[in-house]
Formats: C-alpha cells, sequence, structure tokens
C-alpha cells in the first residue's frame, strides 16, 4: 500500500514529539523551556530536524551548546543519522516572553562568567599602517588629503567617512590616522584615549555587554573615547538594536567635540537597512571615496612594495602586472608574493614570461565585464533585500523598484537582449521593457521613488539612486 503525504507527515510529528521530549529529557527542563519552547519553531522534513529562532544569538548558541544533544536525540528515534539545521526567522521574535528571555541571559551569564571579566582596554594595540607609507594618485587623492587634514588640524574633519571597494586602502588610511593621532594627547593634556574597531567587533561586543548585563560598561568603554575608528560599518546593515547603540555612541562623541572615522564597502546610503538617523550624520562630515587604482598609481604601489619585500623586477614585467592586474592593492601586493617566490626557485630572476605564466589565474578573474549578478548584488544592497526577491514574482514597492532599476542598469551595461535580462529575473520580454519604459518616464519626470525598509519608508530621486548605482558598478 502507498504511503500518503498525509501519513507522512503524521509520522515526522510522532517522530518529531519523541524527539523533543528526549532533548527535555538531556537538557532539563529549564534549559528547554528557555531556548525551545517559546520563540523557537522546530519541524521535521525529509528527515532532517530544522529549528527556527528568532536571532542571529539565539541561533549561534542552540549551535554551540544544544545541536549535538538535537542530534543524538533525533538518531535515537529516528532510526538515522539526521542532519540539524538552525535558521533565522525574524518573525519569531514577538512569540519570546521577557521570563523566556531572563532565564536566557541568566544561563549565558553563568556559561560565560569569567570569560567576560576582563575590560577591554581603551587604548587599542598598534595597528601595522602607516600614512608615509601610502601611495597617493589621482584615485585616492581627495581622501588622503582628507586624511592627512584630520591629523594636521588645518581641517575640522571630526567626522571622516572614506568609502570605496575591497581593498584599496581604506584600512590604510584609518589605520594611519590613529597612528599619529596616537602619539597626542587631548585636550586636557592627557594621553588620548582611542579605539580602531571593525564593525563586527563593535556589535559582537555589544552583544556580550547586553547578555551579561554590562551595558554601562560598554557605553563607559566608548562614549569617553577622544578618536573613534570604525572599518566595515557596513557591518552594521540591518542590526537594528546594534545601530541605536551606535547612534548613542556617534550623538556622545560628536557632541564633545571628538573624532569619527568610519569606512565602508560602499557610499552611506548604499549601506542597505541602515537607520536614516544614521545616514543622515554619516553625510553630515566628509565624505571620501576611493576608487581603484589607476595604472600610475599600481606602478608605484607595485616599486615600493617590491622594494620592501627586497624582490628586483625589470621595468616590463613591473608594466605588464600594472596593467593586468586593476581591482585591488591586495591583489597586487599578493602577485608580487607569488612572484618573489618563484624568484627564489629560479636564481632570483623574474622573466616576462614567467610572469606572464604565473599570473593567468589573476588575470582570468580581473579581466571580467560587469554581470547582471554584479547588478543585483549592488541593487539588493542598496534596498535591503536579496538577489532572489528580484527574481521572485512579488509586486512590493520594494521590489518591483529594485527590480525595475536592475532592468535599466541591465541595458545601459550589458549587452544583453531585453528577452535575456526578462529570462535572468524570471520575467518574460514585455515585463522588462515595460519596466525599463516606466523607470525612463520617471527619470523624465525628475519623480522620487518611495521604498519600505524594516526602519521605516524611504525616498529619494530616482535619477540620484541610478547615479550612485552606477558609481558602485562601473
Amino acid at each position: 500500500m502507498e504511503t500518503t503525504m498525509e501519513s507522512v507527515c503524521a509520522e515526522d510529528r510522532g517522530v518529531l514529539k519523541q524527539i523533543l521530549s528526549t532533548l527535555h529529557d538531556r537538557i532539563g527542563p529549564q534549559k528547554f523551556n528557555a531556548w525551545f519552547k517559546h520563540g523557537t519553531n522546530v519541524s521535521m522534513e525529509d528527515g532532517c530536524v530544522k529549528v527556527a529562532v528568532p536571532n542571529p544569538f539565539t541561533a549561534n548558541w542552540i549551535e554551540q551548546h544544544y545541536q549535538g544533544d538535537l542530534a543524538e536525540s533525533a538518531k535515537v528515534h529516528a532510526k538515522q543519522n539526521v542532519r540539524v539545521v538552525v535558521t533565522i526567522d525574524p518573525g519569531l521574535s514577538g512569540k519570546c516572553s521577557k521570563r523566556d528571555l531572563d532565564i536566557q541571559a541568566e544561563i549565558v551569564s553563568r556559561a560565560t562568567q569569567g570569560r567576560a571579566r576582563q575590560r577591554m582596554p581603551i587604548k587599542s594595540p598598534a595597528l601595522k599602517h602607516t600614512l608615509d607609507e601610502f601611495v597617493v594618485g589621482e584615485c585616492n587623492q581627495l581622501a588622503y588629503q582628507a586624511a592627512t587634514a584630520s591629523v594636521n588640524g588645518t581641517q575640522n574633519f571630526s567626522q571622516l567617512f572614506i568609502h570605496g571597494p575591497c581593498g584599496v586602502g581604506k584600512t590604510h588610511l584609518l589605520q594611519g590616522i590613529c597612528n599619529i593621532l596616537a602619539k597626542k594627547n587631548n585636550k586636557s593634556g592627557a594621553p588620548l584615549r582611542w579605539r580602531y574597531v571593525t564593525g563586527e567587533q563593535f556589535t559582537n561586543e555589544f552583544i556580550v555587554a547586553v547578555r551579561n548585563k554590562k551595558g554601562n560598561e560598554f557605553r563607559d568603554r566608548y562614549r569617553n573615547l577622544d578618536l573613534l575608528a570604525i572599518d566595515d560599518v557596513h557591518f552594521l546593515a540591518a542590526k537594528r538594536a546594534t545601530q541605536a547603540e551606535f547612534l548613542h555612541t556617534f550623538n556622545a562623541i560628536e557632541s564633545a567635540g571628538r573624532q569619527i572615522l568610519l569606512a565602508s564597502d560602499t557610499h552611506p546610503r548604499l549601506v542597505g537597512e541602515l537607520n536614516e538617523q544614521l545616514v543622515s550624520r554619516f553625510l553630515s562630515g566628509m565624505v571620501a571615496k576611493i576608487d581603484a587604482p589607476d595604472k600610475e598609481t599600481r606602478l608605484a604601489i607595485l616599486k615600493r612594495k617590491a622594494e620592501k619585500i627586497n624582490i628586483t623586477l625589470s621595468p616590463d614585467v613591473l608594466d605588464y602586472i600594472a596593467v593586468h592586474i586593476r581591482t585591488s592593492v591586495r591583489e597586487l601586493e599578493g602577485t608580487l608574493v607569488k612572484l618573489s617566490a618563484l624568484a627564489g626557485l629560479e636564481n632570483g630572476k623574474v622573466t616576462l614570461e614567467m610572469a606572464r605564466d604565473a599570473l593567468a589565474d589573476h588575470l582570468a578573474r580581473t579581466d571580467s565585464a560587469v554581470t547582471l549578478g554584479d547588478i543585483e548584488a549592488v541593487v539588493a544592497a542598496f534596498f535591503g533585500i536579496t538577489p532572489a526577491d528580484i527574481h521572485s514574482s512579488r509586486r512590493t514597492r520594494t521590489v518591483s523598484s529594485a527590480r525595475m532599476i536592475a532592468m535599466l542598469l541591465a541595458r545601459r551595461h550589458t549587452r544583453m537582449s531585453y528577452p535575456e535580462i526578462g529570462r535572468f529575473m524570471g520575467k518574460n520580454h514585455s515585463s522588462a521593457v515595460l519596466a525599463v519604459q516606466r523607470l525612463e518616464k520617471v527619470l523624465a519626470d525628475k519623480d522620487e521613488l518611495i521604498w519600505n525598509t524594516p526602519v521605516g519608508t524611504k525616498s529619494m530621486p530616482a535619477e540620484e539612486i541610478l547615479k550612485l548605482l552606477e558609481e558602485q558598478i562601473v
């Protein structure tokens, strides 16, 4: 007799009930109720146990502390090895009671007691980059001048936001500024209190402080600084609680007339799901972009790096590398390290032919043109959605606007036809044509686009959105 879908589902539910009962006995009622009873949805599908939780912290905690117990419980009742998958569903956040949250905090506090007691020092460790080593070119001149002005006091750059693609020198400038200012004293004559952290580090410290009920210590650590530098600030996107805390930190430092340095892969307005109040504060200071290095700058970087690692390269080899490796400073440096290793095998001599063979894989990656995937990634990040949303059948204001802009950018920056664009995005030829025509009319009328985000409704002139996105794509 064939097994019906209903009987399969009933069987899975029965097995799942037994699994949860065993898990309850293994970890105890307090932990089970705190982490699995409310705000967590456990299901079984195709022999896989799926655990949906409301936030990343809960997901990490369950993966680290209870995933093994859950897998063992499942193995007993499912009579086979069962995969346990933990996913995040923000819609579950409202189902977790205050009592459960208090119990979770108590469990975390007991488990981390002794590991989180050491306070972070106010002063950051020495950083490796200095402004003296920064190679200045047309692509980064504005950002470099802003950096030097901020340390010399020739301009009132108490806020500096540097943005650009990966590997072009943003971290170098931030660390260079910190290294110079760290040697100075504050207005009272005491050593400067400063910190250099990444967006991820700031977020992790905040989460630990909240869970351990050490919020006041966290605030004292950051809000009394003379200089705060945060690299990869785009990591705060979609993290509402962390953004709210950083907004208060930003206000405290700014109102005291102290300095804030920020770096991001994108312009403040292109950081998806970012609090509008933070965006306005980022834009109130100096915003400087760093582009990918031009050929002259690449040559200067190669010469300086080659001298530093003690490798001698002929002008034709240097020129060949500068012409073909165009994406980032890191890849230029990686290229020289590879050639340096080859030079050790070839008695210190690197020929042009050797360089061509050694860099074949680099050239294959750096010679690629703009693709629809590139366009979708930039557009999705701006609107705070995923590329999968653009491909979906959803017609919300946000998704429709993103899809429309992606189609127009595809026409401008790729050689794909309307039918090809439509097929790529899960639409037909006429849908692509109508979307482009609709956006062109909006541009002609100089109208704004309005869309919804988790932090509220946003609007911006369509022409300005396209300009920002095209800067990122090109």
